[in-house]
């Protein structure tokens, strides 16, 4: 089982992640505010993030410098950001995500995405 840490304040967005990945036995777990992200990926111990780029006042970008910042026990948690356009690859590259996705995406995008994220070099 895979338990994934789904940041975003959008439900739409949030939907989309669910229904690409509610298969097999993941463990979605919903957190909107971007300020307490990593520390909610840590006591929560989970396996990989999904982090929407426009979120709250902090934005995806920075989740995922805080999250790269933050020990997590000494091991790299997967991140895979949601962009808007495909231009913004570049600043998910910048910001240490392993993948990315625009979206709108496709269920099988996403965990192709979140698949290669996981299996990336710490």
């Amino acid at each position: 089982m895979s338990r994934i840490l789904v940041v975003a304040d959008a439900l739409w967005v949030r939907n989309e992640v669910h229904s690409a990945l509610s298969v097999g036995s993941n463990e979605l777990i919903d957190h909107d505010d971007p300020a307490t992200a990593a520390q909610t990926a840590i006591d929560r111990e989970v396996d990989a993030v999904v982090v929407d780029l426009q979120i709250g006042s902090m934005g995806g970008m920075a989740v995922t410098r805080t999250i790269r910042a933050t020990d997590n026990d000494g091991r790299a948690l997967p991140v895979v950001m949601l962009l808007d356009r495909g231009a913004d690859t570049f600043l998910a590259g910048r910001a240490g995500a392993d993948g990315w996705v625009v979206k709108p995406f496709g269920a099988r995008e996403l965990r192709d995405a979140l698949a290669t994220a996981a299996h990336a070099p710490a």
